[in-house]
């Protein structure tokens, strides 16, 4: 017997959202085809050990004139706009060694490779079925490093008035990385903790979309925030559900971390006006081991009243490992040097 309910129904709503979803990628794949456009690797910024390197890609379609320039500035919803090239075949090279990987359904590339680099930048080739090859940048971390910075970026290295849902939809899809605000004493911070801690990473994690990776990535080095590797969600709905789980997408990540790179201490740092306390907290009382201290950059009073929250400072006042919290990059860093961090 077949049991049936209303989570079976919403099972069933959620996975047709997704077919549609496909029918129409693949009616905008098969006229983007028509008009001549061509498979074009978007890489982004990976990082590995000195074995392995996590390889970061999307595949899309575009004009042929424009695949040397994959990551020319476009503004806003034009990033929306992209046809992604459904399970494209990507060849990944690395000095003399070749690996295949597979595009997902949103034409996006997350992938695992065997790999044989010295730590520091690096860059490996990519290419899709038919396209030029295109380097992307890796960072390798060393088998001795024990630190690492792990950013959110809404609201906590730059102000994306995130919880006005108005704002942040002209934020996203009108505004351009020029008209971005950084928040103040951030990079100076994050720069600071990076020249004590030679060779660590440093990884921003958003619940924002990979379409808008260019745009973060120039909005990070204008407004000299130390490189790093940048890891966002895909755009849509997936097989299960209608949207996307930032949070999940968050959690997933920091997991991932400590298991790929267990040695190493991680400083978290966000903001008090979304989920980044709770997933923080969770993840340092599982994994104490993995963290060095959280840092939390408290909202204005009334971004604060806008984003439906309130800072748990006093929950985690005399916590181990240490949080500490305040409005800009120069008050953590102030409190982050009592801990030796600075």
């Amino acid at each position: 017997m077949t049991e049936t309910g209303p989570s079976t129904a919403l099972a069933k709503r959620l996975h047709r959202a997704a077919r549609i979803d496909d029918g129409i990628l693949a009616w905008r794949h098969a006229r983007g085809v028509k008009r001549g456009l061509v498979s074009t690797v978007v890489p982004f910024a990976g990082y590995g050990s000195t074995t392995w390197v996590r390889v970061l890609c999307r595949v899309v379609l575009g004009k042929p004139e424009e695949e040397q320039e994959p990551e020319r500035s476009v503004r806003g919803w034009r990033s929306f706009t992209s046809i992604p090239v459904v399970s494209s075949a990507v060849t990944v090279r690395i000095g003399d060694t070749e690996s295949r990987v597979v595009a997902d359904r949103g034409g996006l590339v997350d992938a695992v490779v065997e790999a044989d680099l010295a730590p520091g930048w690096q860059e490996i080739s990519l290419s899709a079925d038919g396209s030029e090859p295109i380097t992307a940048p890796v960072f390798i971390v060393a088998p001795d490093v024990r630190f690492g910075i792990l950013s959110d970026i809404d609201d906590t290295v730059m102000v994306t008035a995130l919880p006005r849902p108005f704002l942040a939809a002209w934020n996203t899809f009108v505004l351009d990385e020029h008209a971005r605000t950084p928040v103040t004493g951030m990079a100076v911070m994050y720069d600071r903790i990076m020249r004590e801690h030679e060779g660590a990473p440093i990884i921003y994690l958003s619940t924002g979309a990979w379409n808008v990776a260019a745009t973060l990535t120039r909005f990070l080095s204008r407004n000299l925030y130390p490189d790093g590797s940048i890891l966002l969600t895909d755009w849509g709905p997936t097989p299960e559900r209608i949207f996307r789980s930032g949070r999940e997408h968050k959690r997933t990540n920091l997991l991932r971390l400590a298991q790929e790179f267990p040695d190493i201490e991680w400083l978290l740092v966000g903001d008090d006006g979304q989920h980044d306390e709770d997933l923080y907290g969770d993840f340092a009382a599982n994994h104490p081991e993995n963290v060095r201290a959280v840092a939390i950059r408290q909202l204005s009073p009334s971004e604060a009243v806008l984003a439906g929250g309130r800072s748990k400072a006093e929950e985690h006042a005399g916590d181990s490992p240490p949080w500490v919290y305040a409005p800009d990059g120069a008050g953590l860093l102030e409190q982050l040097s009592q801990y030796g961090i600075d």
